[in-house]
């Protein structure tokens, strides 16, 4: 147990002090602290004091590379254009937006994480699509309009710090493509016209930039493509790439999570496997179980008291390796320029303790594998085979997404979820598999699998000690 511990805080030395990413660009951070991907093409001005501005969008459409600098159309759901009123073009500033979508309809999107839903359906030449937003102090509120003349309201924004001269335009992202197992990155093209700022003291002078143009989270334009703005006939034809939305292991790989800093939990779950297995088969090895069950003929009450003392002491060894090992690995990651995603102070409480109970109950499932089968070699196998090898599968990056997913929902393998730190985003496309972190159920559920198993099989082992002759 001791030696479990420490394989805890051995791994999570190795992972601090292996990860390098000093002179990285910084990773830009939102108004809630979660790092965010804020690139795009924005066509801006200043503006003062209240007021809206309006636009209509009859056209968006996107490109994905087909080859080395061939594009070929392609749908991308979430590409978005519309109206966006930002502190500045810093990333990370605050912002409301409403936008047309790809695949989702007109959304009102704010803070990076929040997206409310809007009319449904795509734009175009012959059905384009009015946006509005209306300014108040920090209150920002969107409108959609299929006519110019009925509008609807489709959300209401509190956005502090806007400052004095907020900037206020139009925008294209387009974030990259699922695109098999992988990504795609992907380019989109607006068309807008009518664009109109009414209220409120603007300069009336258009400027075309990309945000974030070598940002970490921002994955660049395909070969061959550049973000642009041209004008003719009153209208505005915007090409961008890039995405205003929270940032996902996808779109910031470089970045670290507290499941990594122990990832010991492998080599611990090992150690602990053989442990619990050993404390019943050495003494079926040894014929000691014959003394001990003639000590106390209560047989199944023999077999309860040993899970307990080997949870029990599991459980605080796992404990006191966690909780060294997490902080400690955190800090050498930040020293050699790595960005962790953040968590709670309860999240990380969660994920310590969790990885203890992990380690604990798998221990109890050895030894009641072992108290089954009677054989060290054949109980250590067994549990290995039913929580390691799961693992080891679902870490494959080629492994399907619905096998992954399967495989972390009924094997006790499931139990990792409750390391998960990871939050998915409805309103970012991603693949949200074991191996990017992001488990299928919730961290609790997932260890609830796990034990449920361990109780099972120590019920089995209980009825069978009762029948069986030692």
């Amino acid at each position: 147990m001791v030696v479990a511990a420490m394989l805890l805080l051995l791994f999570a030395v190795l992972t601090g002090v292996s990860s390098h990413q000093k002179g990285a660009p910084p990773v830009p951070i939102g108004p809630g602290s979660e790092p965010v991907t804020d690139s795009f093409y924005f066509v801006h001005q200043p503006v003062s004091d209240n007021g809206s501005i309006t636009v209509s969008v009859s056209a968006l459409k996107s490109s994905i590379p087909k080859g080395p600098g061939d594009l070929r159309p392609g749908l991308v759901p979430w590409a978005k254009a519309g109206l966006i009123i930002k502190q500045s073009t810093r990333q990370g500033s605050p912002y409301a937006a409403i936008m047309v979508t790809g695949a989702h309809g007109v959304r009102m999107q704010d803070a990076y994480v929040n997206d409310t839903a809007g009319p449904p359906g795509l734009v175009s030449g012959e059905s384009p699509r009015r946006l509005r937003l209306d300014r108040s102090g920090d209150m920002i509120t969107g409108y959609a309009s299929a006519d110019g003349a009925h509008w609807t309201k489709v959300g209401t924004a509190r956005v502090s710090g806007l400052g004095p001269t907020p900037q206020i335009g139009v925008f294209v992202a387009s974030p990259p493509a699922l695109d098999g197992m992988g990504t795609a990155g992907s380019v989109s093209t607006a068309v807008f016209a009518d664009l109109r700022v009414q209220g409120g003291r603007a300069d009336g002078r258009w400027t075309g930039d990309q945000v974030g143009p070598r940002s970490p989270t921002f994955a660049g334009y395909p070969d061959g493509t550049s973000g642009s703005v041209t004008g003719s006939d009153g209208r505005l034809t915007v090409t961008g790439a890039g995405d205003i939305a929270p940032a996902v292991r996808e779109t910031l790989p470089t970045g670290g999570t507290l499941r990594e800093i122990l990832t010991g939990t492998f080599a611990a779950l090992i150690a602990v496997i053989v442990v619990g297995a050993l404390f019943i088969t050495a003494e079926y090895r040894t014929k000691m179980i014959r003394l001990t069950l003639a000590a106390n003929p209560r047989r199944s009450r023999v077999l309860v008291a040993k899970a307990t003392v080997l949870w029990a002491v599991t459980f605080a060894a796992g404990l006191v390796g966690a909780v060294l090992a997490a902080p400690l690995g955190e800090r050498l990651a930040r020293s050699n320029g790595v960005h962790l995603f953040p968590v709670s102070s309860l999240t990380e409480l969660r994920v310590v303790c969790g990885t203890a109970a992990l380690l604990a109950t798998a221990a109890v499932l050895a030894l009641s594998v072992g108290a089954i089968v009677r054989h060290s070699a054949g109980a250590v196998t067994t549990v290995l085979v039913a929580i390691v090898l799961p693992y080891i599968l679902t870490a494959l990056p080629f492994m399907p997404a619905s096998a992954a997913n399967w495989l972390a929902r009924v094997t006790p393998g499931a139990a990792f979820a409750v390391q998960q730190t990871l939050v998915d985003y409805d309103q970012v496309a991603s693949h949200y598999t074991p191996y990017n972190g992001y488990y299928p159920l919730a961290p609790w559920a997932g260890f609830a699998v796990l034990a449920a198993y361990a109780v099972v099989c120590l019920a089995a082992a209980a009825v069978l000690l009762d029948r069986r002759d030692a």
